[in-house]
């Protein structure tokens, strides 16, 4: 029979289980400076539901100050794909991935100087939650779609796109530019 034990006392775990024992970090990550998100509110019925991505005055967007919408574009990931990493020089991009989707999001600090400069965040976009997520110039970012479905991608940049070489302002780092093992999953 087993001695019920007070759960204030610590149970002793074997030499092999103790070497390979850590304790998982839950404490919030430091943001890359510049890079905001901001939590979504979603309107729901009995018939559907509504999530306001933001109001515009002249282009101008209410919750991320001096953030001004020039182009919305819409984009589409097959399940596993991943796109990246892209950088610009001088624009912004906001992403929103719809919450019926799952996507990893990447970004690294590139911009030489910064106060967070070789500073890197992961985390998932969509999966439940309605946010937005404010990438600034300089700020490497990507995208695998870790979902079991197609996922979607809106987004609003502040520098209209150019396939013209002297006006283009994306350009591209090598998807494993922070190594392979960015992009998996965490296990344990």
């Amino acid at each position: 029979m087993t001695v019920p034990r007070h759960p204030d006392s610590k149970i002793r775990i074997n030499t092999k289980a103790q070497a390979a024992f850590s304790f998982q970090d839950y404490s919030p990550r430091p943001p890359i400076e510049g890079v905001v998100i901001v939590e979504l509110r979603r309107f729901n019925d009995d018939g559907g539901s509504i999530t306001e991505l933001g109001r515009l005055a002249s282009g101008m967007h209410a919750q991320l100050p001096g953030f001004e919408v020039k182009q919305v574009n819409y984009s589409e990931m097959e399940p596993g794909a991943i796109k990246a990493f892209h950088m610009h020089h001088r624009q912004t991009d906001v992403w929103y991935v719809p919450p019926c989707d799952k996507l990893l999001l990447v970004l690294h600090d590139c911009r030489a100087g910064s106060p967070t400069e070789h500073q890197t965040m992961r985390f998932v976009l969509g999966d439940g939650k309605d946010r937005l997520v404010r990438i600034p110039p300089g700020v490497a970012h990507g995208a695998r779609n870790i979902g079991q479905r197609t996922g979607r991608i809106l987004y609003m940049v502040d520098v209209q796109f150019s396939v013209k070489p002297e006006d283009c302002d994306e350009g591209r780092l090598p998807w494993d530019h922070l190594g392979a093992d960015i992009w998996e999953l965490v296990r344990g």
